[in-house]
């Protein structure tokens, strides 16, 4: 039976790209602040990744749009680029998530597997009763980052600096 604070989310989304140029992307999460800023406070680097893309490990602060921030950590334990990588979580969420990437002609599929339990005091207290909010929440985060992505996407192909800068910048926080 699955306790209150564990939590199982299928993420779907769908960008015009290459396997390769989302790998790129996801692949780098020093990046995160800068292309996913709704989400992404702060990502601090604490082990660099190994030759085979696997190893790194880094220590993230973010948020919803609920009024809470979450401070967490993340390894990537299995890299298959470019068609995904997993990672393992602790701190205030543990668990394990893994992308998977798909082409499909001019755009990827791309599906991310994140179960997790909620380890926050306070998430892992008001679970029981708030979680279709929690849930919501999630969701939530998780839009910002497929637009985020289209639009870095689309930043990194633009072939002049005057169509980068017509690309607008994505959700703030």
């Amino acid at each position: 039976m699955k306790q209150s604070n564990e939590y199982q989310f299928l993420s779907r989304w769908r960008v015009e790209g290459t396997c390769g140029e989302v790998a790129d992307v996801l692949g780098d999460p020093l990046a995160l602040v800068r292309w996913w800023p709704a989400v992404y406070l702060a990502v601090e680097e604490l082990t660099p990744q190994r030759a085979d893309g696997t190893g790194r490990r880094v220590r993230v602060h973010t948020k919803g749009w609920l009024p809470y921030t979450l401070w967490w950590e993340f390894e990537v334990t299995e890299s298959r680029y470019p068609h995904g990588l997993t990672l393992v979580a602790t701190g205030d969420f543990e668990g394990r998530g893994i992308w998977s990437f798909v082409q499909d002609g001019p755009v990827v599929d791309i599906t991310y597997d994140w179960r997790i339990s909620a380890e926050k005091p306070l998430l892992r207290r008001l679970s029981a009763v708030l979680k279709p909010l929690f849930e919501a929440n999630h969701r939530w985060a998780m839009a910002q980052g497929e637009e985020s992505l289209r639009l870095e996407l689309a930043r990194r192909r633009a072939t002049s600096d005057a169509a980068r800068r017509a690309i607008p910048q994505p959700p703030g926080p």
